[in-house]
């Protein structure tokens, strides 16, 4: 599934490349997520509301409106009977799936908040945020239980570990951190991106950490060391070549060359 801001969402079959259904929204969609039946898709961006779609007809069933600003991220809760939204008015929005009504608002972030994650049994909601912090919140009464504050610049990205009581998070001030969540204590920053470091997965049995960056890599790393394992780079083969003087290609084209490494002056 990917959101655009050509103001589609596209389903893809991974094993063919085939798109298999397109959903027409009416503005940019920045966040998507799959609720986990499988049969729902929430979306939220440009028009300051989170839409659900039914992935069966292609059709938006729900709109749900409150925000104030742009949703730069939605999360459903584990048993998908919550779904978690983050907007550029500050505030997360909590709704229930089944009837769209929004049963808190969670506030207490200073800027926009990029990402949100819910603890692996539901109870506890971690969002990051452009304040630089990351808040925990107690996902049925709405206090926040913590506030994570050693990044330097904007949190783009917040997850939990499978299999312990550990979250991380990335940032623009291009780290990641691990820390846990019933301490709020940092228990280690991971370093080696040169640019931002807009996302976080864990591997399934939590002992890696992946993480991308605008530096055009992904890092592999073991959470129990810290270390680098591995660093992957796409393949860049117009690396160095001069199209300064280039005829005949499109403006498109041109950026599609100068991100396989092709440089302009």
């Amino acid at each position: 599934m990917s959101a655009s801001q050509d103001k589609t969402i596209k389903l893809w079959d991974v094993r063919t490349g085939q798109c298999l259904k397109t959903l027409e929204d009416t503005a940019w969609v920045w966040a998507a997520s799959w609720h986990p039946d499988g049969q729902t898709l929430a979306a939220g961006g440009g028009a300051a509301n989170v839409r659900l779609w039914n992935i069966q007809t292609g059709q938006c069933f729900n709109t749900l409106e409150g925000h104030t600003n742009l949703v730069w991220s939605v999360a459903w809760s584990p048993d998908g009977q919550v779904l978690a939204s983050g907007a550029q008015d500050g505030t997360v929005r909590l709704w229930n799936s089944q009837t769209g009504q929004c049963l808190n608002t969670l506030q207490g972030h200073t800027g926009m908040v990029y990402s949100l994650a819910w603890s692996p049994d539901g109870q506890v909601l971690a969002s990051g945020a452009q304040d630089g912090t990351v808040k925990l919140w107690n996902s049925q009464t709405g206090q926040c239980l913590n506030t994570l504050q050693e990044h330097t610049d904007w949190v783009f990205s917040v997850a939990w570990s499978p299999v312990a009581a550990i979250l991380a998070s990335s940032s623009q001030d291009r780290t990641l951190k691990l820390w846990d969540v019933e301490t709020g204590e940092c228990l280690k920053t991971l370093q080696g991106h040169t640019s931002t470091v807009g996302t976080v997965v864990w591997s399934p049995d939590g002992q890696t950490c992946i993480s991308g960056s605008n530096d055009e890599t992904i890092k592999l790393w073991d959470v129990q060391t810290g270390e680098c394992l591995k660093t992957l780079r796409s393949d860049r083969p117009y690396e160095g070549m001069n199209i300064t003087s280039i005829t005949g290609v499109t403006e498109a084209q041109k950026v599609t060359l100068k991100a396989l490494g092709a440089i302009a002056n």
